[in-house]
């Protein structure tokens, strides 16, 4: 804190794409195992960030607050084929069932987000207006009637669009874009050498008057082979990615935003990285804030008067 009372730390988010076998279903060959651990990946996540104590933003897709449905959403106008896919008939993989509360009902302050309601690519040239308006409307129902809200969107794969419908539903702030590549050979040595510069975005407000709270750090972008070596003889390069940008943040004043999907922990390997970037955040909580998507937006707006449109 300033002597004027204003609080001019770093800041860190944490943002999750919640999705189940929904992030996967208009794909031919879906990355199985991932699917398979999904769910077990979700409570492993809600468990660690329970344990530390640190807020993240969860983006939901809306289909998992049903209750059931009828397999083809006939009033949806992408059109029943984009909802065939049933989940190998698998109940699990298409419906939340007590995990979304999970999250909503920890004593840890989560922000719950959406993330469409089927998992629709805004930014695929092929997605309509109208499918658009329905993805936001849909979500919108499904949150209410689970009795929940949302302030914040992130985009599927990153693939940014529609920004114009977002704003018509009342949402706050976005994630989308790509950050930039962490997985390659190149960058894991900047990591493990402390050479690696991060990368600290600049929340901006866009012309529909959202904020754009773009990503920093994908958690899993650096995998396979080389990353076990790596990991089994000097270290996760990944954790020592984000360690710095952790740092960077709290130096700087600015903002270090890292993002998942709960069911990129597949392996007690995977599960050690998150634990270990978490404990870094923790112990350095006095450096800089842990914030959610929701509460950047807040801080930006009330930054800057003229963000909000008439």
């Amino acid at each position: 804190m300033h002597g004027d009372g204003t609080d001019r730390r770093g800041s860190v988010v944490i943002s999750i794409d919640a999705e189940l076998g929904w992030g996967f279903h208009d794909l031919e060959s879906p990355p199985r195992e991932r699917i398979e651990r999904s769910r077990e990946g979700w409570l492993v996540l809600a468990n660690l960030l329970g344990e530390y104590e640190i807020p993240a933003t969860w983006a939901i897709v809306g289909h998992l607050l049903l209750d059931d449905c009828d397999g083809t959403h006939a009033d949806h106008p992408a059109g029943e084929e984009w909802f065939t896919w049933d989940g190998e008939g698998r109940r699990d993989l298409r419906f939340a069932d007590g995990l979304v509360d999970r999250v909503a009902d920890s004593p840890v302050d989560h922000e719950i987000a959406c993330h469409t309601f089927s998992h629709v690519l805004f930014g695929d040239g092929d997605t309509s207006r109208e499918v658009a308006v329905a993805e936001l409307e849909q979500s919108r129902q499904a949150f209410a009637d689970a009795g929940l809200d949302f302030a914040s969107f992130v985009f599927p794969r990153n693939q940014v669009g529609h920004r114009d419908v977002l704003a018509e539903f009342g949402v706050e702030a976005y994630r989308g874009g790509r950050a930039p590549d962490g997985s390659t050979l190149r960058t894991a040595a900047e990591s493990l050498l402390g050479t690696y510069d991060p990368h600290l975005p600049e929340p901006t407000v866009d012309e529909y008057g959202l904020v754009f709270v773009p990503p920093s750090q994908y958690l899993f972008g650096f995998e396979g082979i080389y990353h076990e070596i790596a990991e089994a003889t000097v270290g996760d390069p990944v954790v020592a990615q984000a360690r710095l940008g952790i740092d960077a943040a709290a130096e700087s004043g600015g903002l270090y935003h890292m993002w998942l999907h709960p069911n990129n922990l597949t392996s007690p390997l995977q599960r050690r990285r998150i634990e270990r970037i978490l404990a870094s955040l923790d112990a350095n909580r006095h450096r800089v804030r842990i914030e959610t998507m929701a509460d950047v937006a807040s801080r930006v707006r009330s930054n800057d008067p003229a963000a909000v449109p008439e």
